[in-house]
């Protein structure tokens, strides 16, 4: 008779969760698989530079003919020079607009590409935390954008102050300079970080970039009128309104009008939309089915 063995128990591999730093990396991957990134980061950022600098260039221009022009005859009155302003020559408003939309953009490309390929049902299949897939998401995007808009604000700034030495270009140790290149750069993650949340709320392409825009810009532009405070209050409460305030000369804010954002409310409508965005992609992705 032959004797029955005993089966060994069957051993399954203990699976490990994913560690954050892991999380990063995949992450880091996924943003740079897609050519899209290189061309929309790198277009994008020339474009605003250009914009800059080629504004910086026609104001120098402009100065240098009035500097040569010869004086008014007698009895001719004096003609008011324009009146120029170096550091808004570093940050144009339409420049920076558009800057601010490319940023959202890749945010909200970022988290919409996954929905959009199906991949984001095998990510969570892979880590089902979807709270630390959001949170190395955000992390990355911010960094990257970080990144970028320093370099384009810094840029931005030293090339065009560099243009306008002879005509009063400024430095980093000027009134409000440091703070202007700051906010800028900050910008940049703070939208990226706006799009991501819209591209949660929405999942789909078309429908976020328009979201976006219409919350970035039109929203805005809405609430531009001075004859109700509560009106421009809501205005000052947007993205857009605070950095221009930040990017004001400190020598302009006479002429904000009424009801103007101080430098401290700006910095907080900075913070609570950052805060509230990365908020709102963390809780929409983990409350809302795949």
């Amino acid at each position: 008779m032959t004797p029955v063995l005993d089966k060994a128990p069957v051993r399954h591999p203990v699976r490990s969760p994913a560690l954050f730093r892991h999380l990063l990396a995949a992450e880091w991957i996924k943003l740079w698989s897609l050519r899209s990134t290189y061309w929309v980061l790198g277009v994008g950022a020339l474009t605003v530079i250009g914009i800059n600098v080629n504004s910086a260039a026609s104001n120098a221009d402009r100065l240098a003919h009035q500097a040569q022009r010869p004086p008014e005859p007698a009895g001719i009155p004096h003609r008011p020079e324009f009146l120029f302003d170096p550091l808004h020559t570093a940050f144009v408003d339409p420049a920076w607009q558009l800057f601010m939309i490319i940023a959202a953009t890749v945010g909200a490309i970022a988290l919409f590409g996954e929905y959009s390929s199906g991949l984001i049902r095998t990510t969570f299949a892979a880590v089902p935390d979807r709270r630390a897939v959001v949170a190395a998401k955000v992390t990355v995007v911010s960094v990257v954008m970080l990144a970028l808009g320093t370099l384009v604000s810094g840029t931005s700034f030293g090339v065009t102050q560099m243009l306008l030495r002879e005509h009063g270009g400024l430095s980093l140790g000027d009134p409000g300079a440091l703070r202007a290149v700051a906010a800028s750069a900050l910008v940049a993650p703070l939208c990226a970080l706006v799009g991501m949340s819209v591209a949660a709320a929405v999942r789909h392409a078309a429908g976020s970039i328009v979201a976006v825009i219409a919350l970035l810009l039109l929203v805005p532009a809405l609430f531009e009128g001075e004859r109700y405070r509560w009106v421009k209050e809501i205005g000052n409460a947007m993205p857009l309104s605070a950095w221009e305030r930040l990017v004001t000369n400190p020598e302009r804010a006479h002429d904000l009008g009424k009801y103007p954002l101080t430098v401290t409310e700006a910095w907080i409508v900075y913070g609570a939309w950052a805060t509230a965005a990365a908020a709102i992609a963390v809780l929409v992705v983990r409350r809302r089915d795949v």
